[in-house]
């Protein structure tokens, strides 16, 4: 009987590691909408309300190949840091530049 109950305590315990760490490990998804949110309270004002930039300005249009092509990595750190006359938004949440990112990629032509 005291093995079965060890048995069952070792079995009980790895389940419950097994867990954790799918949890844990788990990455957030991104959420485009929520992204978009984020964009027209930050970046729409330079950028458009379509994201097609602003002439006037010589934003870019994020929806273009030559955005697309930028990994999400690269998007993140313009983000958060900044790019020429761009400034940095290092207020926004990891999740808030993750749905930003999100929302550039959905304007894929």
């Amino acid at each position: 009987m005291e093995k079965k109950t060890k048995a069952l305590g070792t079995l009980t315990l790895a389940a419950a590691l097994v867990t954790g760490v799918c949890l844990l490990g788990s990455t957030a998804k991104a959420d485009a909408a929520a992204g978009e949110a984020t964009f027209k309270a930050k970046c729409a004002g330079c950028h458009g309300a379509d994201a097609k930039g602003k002439e006037a300005m010589h934003t870019r249009d994020l929806s273009s190949a030559d955005v697309q092509k930028q990994s999400d990595a690269d998007l993140t750190g313009i983000i958060t840091g900044g790019k020429g006359k761009m400034p940095a938004y290092k207020t926004l949440s990891a999740d808030q530049v993750k749905d930003l990112v999100s929302y550039i990629r959905s304007l894929k032509k």
